[in-house]
């Protein structure tokens, strides 16, 4: 990995006060740590750490930092950068200082090239399992990102870690085992209709459900207010004859 300049300037103002007056003057907060050095409080231009991004393959980059005040240059790798969630701009940059003749092990991307042949003939689908791979080497060894051929991966075939082959002065860690690419077979029209029917066929049951609850909860309502109508003819049939009854009486 080529590394690139950088200015950066000490910074006093600490805590999220601080931080937020450092961002008012175009600024990022950042911190400068390695195994034998103190974690020291910096401030980076904002134009120049988003340009930086942007311009690079991924977030991990290789900085020749010259820190204001200080002399010589200290190499370091962009360890993490925090993002606001939604105007995407840079927050905080943590920087790890790092040694031209140690190793370190980082997290690179991974990405796919060529079509495979499984997608291309067979209709199948490729899956893209792992997105990044532990890698360990010299500064000047570490790969922005890994590229991986899939072109000759045929349906049910994957490409497992122990499968790639590492750049020139790269250590891929983790199981050899683990898939990162693979091609699924395509979907049966009966396999389609089952999981369409998986995604839609519970909702139309619960409300089926819900409304024979209300027809069987409308339906001794019903019968009562039947029953109270019965009542009230043979009430009326009841006062009709005891009238009768009395006129016949008087008679």
């Amino acid at each position: 990995m080529k590394s690139v300049s950088l200015s950066a300037f000490p910074r006093s103002q600490t805590r999220r006060k601080g931080a937020r007056a450092v961002r008012a003057s175009e600024r990022v907060p950042a911190v400068i740590y390695g195994r034998e050095t103190k974690a020291e409080n910096l401030e980076l231009t904002a134009r120049d750490i988003e340009n930086l991004i942007h311009h690079s393959v991924s977030e991990n980059v290789l900085v020749d930092l010259s820190i204001e005040g200080a002399g010589g240059k200290r190499l370091a790798l962009v360890q993490d950068v925090q993002h606001h969630s939604l105007t995407q701009k840079v927050l905080h940059v943590d920087l790890h200082e790092v040694k031209p003749d140690e190793k370190v092990t980082i997290m690179a991307p991974v990405e796919s090239t060529g079509e495979a042949a499984g997608v291309k003939t067979g209709g199948g689908t490729l899956e893209h399992v792992l997105f990044k791979l532990k890698v360990r080497a010299l500064p000047k060894d570490l790969p922005e990102v890994i590229t991986v051929d899939v072109s000759k991966l045929e349906i049910g075939q994957s490409i497992h870690i122990g499968d790639i082959a590492a750049p020139e002065g790269v250590e891929i860690l983790g199981d050899k085992k683990i898939s990162v690419f693979s091609v699924a077979a395509p979907l049966t029209e009966a396999q389609e209709a089952a999981a369409a029917a998986a995604e839609g066929g519970a909702q139309p049951e619960m409300i089926k459900e819900k409304k024979e609850e209300g027809a069987a909860a409308a339906a001794p309502a019903a019968g009562a207010k039947g029953d109270a109508k019965a009542g009230d003819k043979d009430k009326a049939a009841a006062d009709k004859g005891g009238d009768k009854k009395a006129a016949e009486k008087k008679k």
